[in-house]
């Protein structure tokens, strides 16, 4: 009987509560919906490879839906200035039967596609070479049996196979832009990684804790004295910026030294990077948790407002995506973060690389802080 009267309280209390209810049973099927779109769109994983000198047999068999072949004629460009250039995944080359691979190595899974379809091409060719020597060396025999049961002319040896009939033994090298053979498919995701737990923790730390100062009544008797809204938010900036910085650097130092992992770049580009998706976040946390009632809702904003930043950061490749798909992309923070993070810490770039990242951050901060100022007022008492 009490468990009964405990089981109507809570239903009573969740019917009330109307956005908890719409969140509860509308955000799985956002999320779900999402996904599915998401991954019926980039069913093919590609990869760009430019060839250069490059046997034409060799290249068909290697041309797959997984590979996208660029031809190069220009021989006086380096196979690393060309990716640098056109963001190649790799450049194949050929002088005789040594063939040069030059992977770009950003992305670990672009690099296993080209290693696999060029040592498929290869195992293609020699079948089929071996293929040609079988009939050839058929049809020898055949000449052989006729010869024996006329009886007329010696017998003749086996003939060679015909001119054009034999595939070059390929020796290949393999040359990394980024990184080296022994990079994991881990290391393209850190850099995303990285972006998104510092966002995530800070959106819903700073998010809570103005909540409760909100609903402690601590907000309302700040805005009763002269302090300024803007005093405010610059205020819980500075304070949370504070501790982002030092979970920044804890993340790198950690991913540092106990992954292993190396860092191409500049450490201070990347904790700049961070800091930015910092303030993003704690901008973001402040201005949702005004429209929040109670900490459980604050959390039940994770899946529309977190969630789909990590399905748009380059987890899946967004050039890959649908077109409205790469437009949704393009209006999350967390893409341009870890765009400016990826080329910091895997290709070693430079602040001039990065700089449209940054400046695109810094307008979702200043909109963010603006909405910020404007939701305040709705808590003005005087």
């Amino acid at each position: 009987m009490r468990i009964g009267a405990m089981i109507k309280r809570i239903m009573l209390e969740l019917s009330r509560d109307k956005r908890t209810l719409g969140l509860l049973f509308i955000a799985p099927l956002f999320i779900l919906t999402l996904m599915y779109f998401l991954f019926q769109s980039n069913t093919t994983q590609q990869a760009t490879l430019a060839v250069r000198g490059v046997d034409s047999t060799l290249v068909q068999a290697i041309d797959n839906k997984h590979i996208q072949i660029r031809k190069v004629t220009d021989t006086t460009v380096s196979a690393r200035r060309l990716i640098r250039q056109h963001d190649y995944a790799g450049v194949l080359t050929q002088s005789g039967s040594k063939l040069t691979l030059t992977l770009q190595n950003s992305d670990q899974t672009q690099s296993a596609l080209i290693k696999q379809s060029l040592q498929a091409a290869q195992i293609q060719l020699k079948m089929k070479a071996a293929g040609t020597t079988i009939k050839t060396q058929a049809a020898a025999l055949q000449k052989l049996a006729r010869a024996l049961a006329a009886a007329t002319r010696r017998v003749p040896t086996a003939s060679a196979a015909p001119a054009g009939s034999h595939t070059a033994a390929y020796s290949l090298t393999t040359h990394y832009l980024y990184g080296s053979g022994d990079a994991t498919f881990f290391q393209t995701l850190l850099p995303i990684m990285i972006g998104f737990v510092v966002f995530f923790f800070v959106f819903l730390i700073s998010g809570i804790a103005l909540l409760r100062e909100r609903t402690t009544g601590t907000l309302n008797r700040l805005l009763a004295t002269p302090v300024r809204r803007g005093e405010i938010i610059a205020g819980y900036l500075c304070g949370y910026g504070l501790l982002a910085l030092v979970q920044t650097i804890l993340v790198v130092l950690f991913t540092l030294y106990v992954f292993n992992i190396q860092i191409l770049g500049n450490l201070a580009l990347v904790l700049l990077i961070n800091i930015l998706l910092a303030i993003i976040a704690l901008t973001l946390g402040l201005l949702i948790s005004t429209f929040t009632s109670s900490e459980f809702q604050m959390v039940q904003f994770i899946p529309i407002v977190v969630i789909p930043q990590i399905f748009f950061s380059g987890l899946i490749p967004v050039n890959q995506m649908a077109g409205w798909l790469q437009a949704i992309a393009h209006v999350m923070p967390l893409y341009y973060g870890a765009d400016a993070m990826s080329a910091v810490i895997e290709k070693g770039a430079a602040f001039s690389a990065i700089a449209g990242d940054v400046g695109i951050l810094l307008l979702f901060f200043a909109v963010f802080l603006g909405l910020n100022l404007l939701a305040m007022r709705r808590y003005r008492q005087v």
